[in-house]
């Protein structure tokens, strides 16, 4: 599986994995700082960036926010 950019250290570790309990939400995991993000497969838009429809939304223990698995840039 491929790795991302991680949202929160910026580093090249990111990777998701599914929960069979949680079918609909994919988890997205750094194994370099363990963040950790929830992605509703629902939530996905074109990028304002890259102008790819790859920027999904992803919610972590104290936030919401847009993020691209193509260009790795996040908003809110």
């Amino acid at each position: 599986m491929a790795t991302q950019i991680c949202p929160n250290c910026k580093k090249d570790s990111f990777t998701w994995r599914m929960d069979d309990e949680l079918s609909t939400f994919t988890i997205w995991g750094c194994y370099n700082c363990f963040y950790e993000a929830f992605e509703n497969e629902a939530n996905v838009q074109n990028c304002d960036t890259c102008e790819k429809k790859t920027a999904t939304k992803l919610k972590d223990a104290t936030q919401e926010y847009w993020w691209c698995s193509n260009c790795a840039r996040s908003k809110n």
